[in-house]
């Protein structure tokens, strides 16, 4: 299994890093059955995360048409320059996470992320898999209606709003397409994918590698809706 894990100016740099180095890992226990790599709408070039500045290097462009799994990140941070000052006298210094995050999300709607994603996710041989504020960039992007999905709890009322079937759960797999609820649920998400994709034998030895033990529901779209409750 290939993964491109894409880049875009504002991502929140755990949502990258702990899937990357779960799928790193998962490659090297498998013999290669695992193979990931940074990518971006743009191709090769430096993206600045929404951390402090902090930039990781895309090794090549989004490509729709290769067959695996492809990875959208959140965003973090806030809209301004790298450095800039909050104002304290106009509010700025107050501003809270929720009210600029989605700022930062659609911004990706003006470049070529959309499109790109459109036509992975029309390709049968594509799982599309997204952390935290990952999947309101899809949601936004007019791709996940009546899809099941979560996000992290402060978007899950924007997602709600752009047609998807919200489903409160750490993990959700509604079959080609598997999200993550809040930022280090990035590290389960990763897990599973390697459970489901390579086995519980590979995804169980970097989960102790890690020294990490999954936690939350992961919701699956399988079985008979239960009546009566």
């Amino acid at each position: 299994m290939h993964a491109q894990i894409v880049l875009f100016d504002g991502f929140d740099p755990l949502d990258v890093i702990a899937p990357y180095e779960v799928l790193y890992a998962g490659g090297t226990a498998s013999d290669g059955a695992v193979s990931v790599e940074l990518v971006s709408a743009e191709g090769a070039r430096e993206v600045v995360s929404g951390t402090g500045g902090l930039a990781l290097r895309a090794t090549g462009a989004l490509d729709p048409g290769r067959a695996g799994l492809i990875l959208v990140p959140g965003a973090s941070g806030r809209v301004g320059e790298p450095g800039e000052v909050p104002d304290q006298d106009a509010g700025d210094g107050e501003w809270r996470q929720d009210e600029f995050i989605p700022v930062l999300l659609g911004c990706t709607l003006a470049t070529e992320l959309p499109t790109l994603m459109k036509e992975a996710m029309g390709n049968p041989e594509v799982t599309t898999a997204a952390v935290c504020g990952g999947s309101l960039v899809l949601a936004m992007a007019g791709l996940l209606e009546d899809r099941h999905a979560t996000t992290h709890h402060l978007g899950l009322d924007m997602l709600d709003a752009t047609g998807v079937h919200v489903v409160r759960a750490r993990v959700v797999d509604d079959g080609d397409l598997v999200t993550g609820a809040g930022v280090t649920s990035g590290l389960d998400l990763a897990l599973y994918l390697l459970e489901r994709e390579v086995g519980p034998r590979i995804a169980h030895a970097v989960e102790e590698l890690f020294a990490h033990e999954r936690r939350g529901t992961v919701w699956r779209h399988q079985g008979p809706v239960p009546v009566g409750l």
